[in-house]
């Protein structure tokens, strides 16, 4: 299994996880912040992210895996953009809500709070753990 772990951010009317599903892998690009842009480029083949859908639910809702590490952004004329593919492994047994996350103090550190407007953040091996746990019971 991955040691490193993130998490993505999609707003569900433009890009949701059963639309993952159904495309089977996906490309994430369209990222235009330079913290969240180095996030993807320092993603290797087989990290695992969070699928969190933003705006509408506010809620982790899968687990996505990199496919492609080190791609230029295909929406991004310039070149200076980075993108990665991914594949859904699998959806949580229940999501897990920004309410749920922000009520925790376990996770009082995660970026999604502290960094909130950050779209691809990092996840700690405890907070991935954490975070399972809560998914499933």
């Amino acid at each position: 299994m991955s040691e490193r772990y993130w998490l993505m951010k999609s707003e569900p009317d433009a890009y949701s996880w059963d639309d993952l599903v159904d495309e089977g892998e996906g490309t994430w690009d369209g990222v235009r912040n330079h913290r969240a842009a180095n996030n993807l480029r320092a993603m290797q083949v087989g990290d695992e992210a969070f699928f969190y859908h933003s705006n509408i639910g506010r809620e982790i809702v899968g687990i996505m895996k990199v496919s492609e590490a080190g791609l230029a952004d295909p929406s991004d004329p310039d070149g200076k953009w980075a993108a990665v593919k991914v594949k859904p492994v699998r959806k949580l047994a229940n999501p897990v809500t920004l309410k749920q996350i922000k009520a925790d103090p376990d996770l009082a550190e995660i970026e999604l709070i502290k960094l909130s407007r950050l779209s691809v953040a990092v996840i700690t091996p405890d907070e991935w753990k954490h975070i399972i746990a809560m998914s499933e019971g």
